[in-house]
């Protein structure tokens, strides 16, 4: 089952008694390599819990379309990018016909309808209802429509009768989806294989065990930065300062406070990144010591007087040691910074691209009302120069106010395609210093 390792499946479950046999599948396709998350019908909940799924899966089980918590995220369309492959299973007569109508009203017909990748679908009810010529006409549709249907198989069933209708057992399923995934492998993602590191949200800089220095980012930006990578095939590792978001499916999260811990994990983050994205709104300030109790107020005191100390740059950091491997020789990782402003966006960040040697530079205004900060959208303007080329002039590309989560794949397709320039100028590079010494070497 080689075509299943590393595969993002996502399980969905519906209301029947063969759901009880999804345990196995999610046990099956982890054994096989796979990332699994699983979504859930109400129905299906009196037959399976979501925490024996969870606990076999690994990952949170999703069950609402209306999560507030994850709807904060826009928690199923980052889902329904995530997965490669929906596979329902069971999937009931009632399921079927909501697909094949296309029908949106629960989260898992939500999330077919909000997914491109390979849809499959496992049926399971009586054999009367499996006859019965609506049903048929449904599993025509959806196979009209792109889904694979696995089975349904014959035999004897819960209700006590014989026939067609029962769904297929756990090890034919994975091992159906197998030779299906092995028919035709899709064209590799874009980012397949590469790392990507991304830091993302405000810092905290504590100024007693009570109150601390902060901003207004939301991380909103950041994370819908990981949710489009994850989507786009990365190893995606999210550093994060403290938000009120859920982690996107298929993301490694790293939680930090205070801009030191941030510093402390980009730097052991950059060593096996092939992109590296600095969202994060960094405290340039912390106090130069922490009360070690909250501090009180004093009678008669009407001022208070912090003494403020400035913290690393990180992303200049990072951009100094990624130079500093391209100068070697060596493989580095591509460096897009941020440039909030609420004036002269487009020189100050042509001034920090240059200054702080970056790849690439995202400008956007936070002073204009309804974008930026806090926001689901945002403009901005990107600003590069090509890898391994100093003394290349900018350039830009105005991107108009849109949903943070299309920014975010416009600043990716635009930093994928500045890794590859880098990549092939790196291997040019190699190519003429080899050729040299074969040169040197040759009698």
């Amino acid at each position: 089952m080689h075509s299943l390792a590393g595969r993002r499946i996502l399980l969905g479950i519906s209301g029947g008694i063969a759901a009880y046999k999804a345990a196995l599948i999610t046990r099956l396709l982890k054994k096989a390599g796979c990332e699994v998350r699983v979504a859930m019908t109400e129905g299906a909940q009196a037959f399976i819990t979501p925490l024996t799924l969870q606990a076999l899966s690994g990952n949170p089980v999703h069950t609402s379309l209306l999560d507030p918590e994850a709807e904060a995220g826009m928690g199923h369309i980052e889902l329904a990018r995530w997965a490669e492959v929906i596979l329902i299973a069971p999937a009931t007569a009632d399921l079927m016909a909501r697909l094949a109508h296309g029908r949106a009203d629960d989260l898992i017909t939500t999330l077919c309808l909000a997914n491109n990748a390979r849809w499959v679908v496992a049926p399971a009810m009586n054999q009367a209802m499996w006859a019965h010529p609506a049903t048929q006409r449904n599993a025509r549709q959806l196979s009209a429509d792109g889904w694979t249907l696995l089975g349904p198989a014959s035999g004897e069933q819960a209700c006590g009768d014989v026939g067609a209708g029962r769904m297929l057992e756990p090890e034919e399923i994975v091992a159906g989806l197998s030779e299906l995934l092995d028919e035709g492998e899709p064209a590799p993602l874009p980012a397949a294989g590469l790392t990507i590191t991304i830091t993302a949200g405000p810092t905290r800089e504590a100024l007693d065990p009570v109150r601390y220095l902060s901003n207004h980012s939301s991380g909103k930006m950041g994370y819908a930065l990981a949710s489009e990578a994850a989507a786009l095939g990365a190893r995606v590792r999210l550093i994060s300062g403290p938000v009120a978001l859920p982690t996107p499916p298929g993301v490694e999260r790293i939680d930090v406070e205070s801009a030191l811990q941030m510093q402390g994990a980009a730097e052991a983050a950059l060593q096996d990144s092939q992109v590296f994205i600095g969202c994060a709104a960094v405290a340039d300030f912390r106090p130069a010591a922490v009360a070690e109790h909250k501090l009180k107020k004093q009678v008669g005191e009407e001022q208070m007087q912090v003494h403020l100390i400035r913290n690393p740059d990180i992303i200049a950091g990072i951009a100094e040691q990624s130079q500093a491997r391209r100068a070697n020789g060596q493989p580095a990782p591509l460096v897009v910074g941020f440039a909030a402003e609420t004036r002269d966006v487009l020189r100050y960040a042509r001034d920090k691209l240059t200054r702080k040697r970056l790849d690439m530079i995202v400008a956007n205004d936070v002073s204009t009302p309804g974008l930026g900060f806090g926001s689901d959208s945002n403009a901005a303007t990107l600003v590069w120069r090509h890898p391994g080329q100093a003394n290349d002039r900018l350039h830009e590309q105005a991107i108009a106010a849109c949903p943070k989560i299309a920014l975010a794949r416009a600043i990716l397709e635009r930093a994928l395609a500045l890794h590859q320039d880098g990549a092939l100028h790196g291997a040019a590079n190699l190519n003429m210093a080899t050729s040299a010494i074969d040169d040197q070497e040759t009698p």
